[in-house]
């Protein structure tokens, strides 16, 4: 559309201006008339391509060669060079800039009108030439609109890499957390079947086949502890988890401890995220009981509040011997890692007083 009034313009220009020719103001009025036709068609360049002051320069130079048109012509639509060049000046120059151009293109048409330079038997009223700067107006209001698009364009597009970086960070996150699941259920549990594998072998060379059956043995319910905590970590994985208590009921039983989940408050449905991470923490607090306290009994309370969700995992000093290595330390700070990432506390280490001295306790506080 701009196109075709750009061309209108111009091929009115051409068949309407007079004179045009060798002859008196005949080259003066087709100079002028080239001039106003370049000027007008260059408001279709990219705004990207001219500069400021090239593009003040330039719109400066049109208004010139329209007022001066239209005072060297006798006839036809020149002043319309003058109407859409303002229009481009309000949509191109900043609004004081645009204004004072167009208000000097205004008074100098109005005055050659007024003066009666170059026209005809029927000369165009002098306001004609007054109203020649009005478009402006509408040049500066197309440009505010134009502005306040792509504003809201650049917006989107920042949302959406915000949005893609966000994704990206996400998918990081969950792989790490996945990764130090994979650890947290394996890793431990490997290292204390290959210590066993180990003693197996160094028993067979002393020939003590019952201590042999023993490591054996051990080494076997490793083995069947691994695959158990494997089944609980892919469980606690799926969205579709069971909700918070049943499951965590299932798991502390199946870990040898019944009857040792204690639910207080009004139980209510905990968002995935939570459920999957207070599943973890107890998984991770259920084998440390294991290994580091084996044969000494262990209590579990979840305990809904009105803002919050709290999981306690006690266990009494070990009964057995404790045969288990040092660990790597790395299932405390997954523990830690998954209870800020929601904004929560947790908090590991001996009982002190109380029914439970000389026991180990861990507390993990979920907001919410």
């Amino acid at each position: 559309m701009q196109w075709l009034l750009t061309l209108s313009v111009v091929v009115g220009g051409i068949l309407t201006v007079r004179p045009v020719g060798l002859d008196g103001r005949g080259p003066a009025v087709a100079v002028l008339l080239v001039l106003n036709c370049a000027a007008l068609l260059a408001r279709h360049l990219p705004e990207h391509m001219v500069p400021p002051r090239f593009a003040l320069l330039w719109l400066g130079s049109g208004v010139v060669a329209a007022v001066a048109l239209l005072g060297v012509s006798r006839t036809g639509t020149g002043y319309l060079f003058a109407f859409f060049l303002c229009g481009h000046i309000g949509y191109r120059l900043e609004t004081r800039a645009a204004l004072t151009l167009a208000g000097s293109c205004s008074l100098l048409c109005g005055a050659v009108l007024f003066l009666r330079l170059g026209t005809g038997p029927a000369p165009a009223p002098w306001a004609l030439g007054l109203a020649t700067g009005a478009p402006v107006l509408i040049g500066i209001i197309n440009r505010g609109q134009n502005r306040s698009v792509r504003a809201v364009i650049e917006a989107a597009e920042s949302a959406e890499r915000a949005a893609r970086a966000e994704a990206r960070t996400a998918v990081l996150t969950e792989r790490g957390r996945i990764a130090r699941d994979v650890h947290d259920v394996l890793a431990h549990s490997l290292a204390a079947i290959n210590m066993q594998l180990e003693l197996v072998d160094a028993l067979i060379e002393t020939g003590d086949l019952e201590k042999v059956r023993e490591a054996n043995d051990t080494a076997h319910g490793l083995v069947k502890e691994s695959l158990k905590q494997a089944q609980w970590t892919v469980h606690a994985l799926r969205e579709d988890a069971l909700p918070l208590r049943e499951t965590l009921a299932a798991m502390v039983e199946s870990s040898g401890h019944r009857d040792a989940l204690t639910v207080t408050g009004t139980v209510r449905t905990a968002p995935a995220q939570v459920t999957q991470n207070l599943l973890r923490i107890a998984q991770e607090a259920l084998t440390n009981a294991a290994r580091h306290a084996p044969g000494g009994d262990v209590e579990v309370e979840l305990a809904f509040a009105a803002s919050s969700t709290t999981l306690r995992v006690r266990n009494r000093p070990a009964t057995r011997p404790v045969n288990a290595g040092a660990g790597s330390g790395m299932g405390l700070i997954g523990m830690r890692e998954r209870v800020a990432l929601l904004g929560g506390t947790v908090t590991t280490g001996p009982v002190t007083e109380g029914p439970h001295q000389g026991g180990w306790q861990v507390e993990a506080v979920i907001p919410g």
